[in-house]
């Protein structure tokens, strides 16, 4: 549980929804809008706004997180820069939280296997289950292509995220461990907030300087020659 009297800004911006979120003690306040390629001029209006909305100045804040990914490369590149620059001048911990277990956490079940469709075919994947201090990662986010998908242990999963939605064949490829989908949910500031107040509390917060996406691809494109080859 975390303590109820820390302060902490958190942002998601690895997909088309720019998210933001302020846990101010035990209060939760979140401004979102889905405006792909706008996230670098809306972050900090969003943020200044919150904290006008709860009574407080940056200084006020004990940290800081942020969804780092996989997802849209530029959109989580963003989303780190802006909370580095933060931390960097207060002086404070930083909070990276995977998108993929913000997914999960946004999903409300206790086993989700969780999908964003990651485009080129492909789809970052992987599996959190709920424990007595957080989520578990029984498959940590991977990129995975038709026939890689690693198996899902047991039964009862729901799944969610875009990549579900995208691909049959990871449907498919799932279908005998799923008891159900989350339909339309995405990545958010507020999942992110309150999963990095649980781990700020328990000290594990980095140096801005240490905080980084978490890509899993390498590259955004396919060459002429790759595409020529076919899919």
């Amino acid at each position: 549980m975390a303590d109820p009297s820390l302060n902490l800004l958190a942002v998601e911006t690895s997909t088309d929804l720019c998210s933001v979120a302020l846990r101010a003690g035990e209060r939760l306040h979140v401004d979102e809008a889905r405006i792909p390629n706008r996230h670098a001029e809306r972050l900090e209006p969003m943020a200044r706004a919150l904290l006008g909305e709860a009574g407080l100045v940056p200084s006020d804040l004990d940290g800081f997180a942020f969804g780092q990914g996989p997802g849209s490369f530029t959109g989580i590149r963003i989303g780190c820069g802006f909370i580095q620059g933060l931390a960097f001048a207060l002086d404070r911990p930083v909070i990276p939280v995977p998108s993929l277990e913000a997914l999960a956490q946004a999903s409300g079940a206790a086993r989700v296997a969780t999908a964003l469709d990651a485009r080129m075919g492909e789809a970052y994947f992987a599996a959190y289950e709920s424990g007595p201090d957080g989520w578990i990662a029984r498959i940590a986010p991977c990129l995975v292509a038709p026939g890689e998908i690693p198996p899902l242990p047991g039964t009862g999963w729901w799944s969610a995220g875009s990549g579900f939605e995208a691909f049959d064949w990871l449907r498919d490829a799932c279908a005998a461990s799923l008891a159900g989908h989350c339909s339309s949910i995405v990545p958010g500031a507020g999942a992110v907030a309150k999963l990095a107040a649980v781990r700020l509390g328990r000290g594990e917060g980095i140096r801005a300087e240490d905080a980084a996406p978490l890509y899993l691809r390498d590259k955004v494109a396919r060459t002429v020659a790759e595409r020529q080859a076919g899919p």
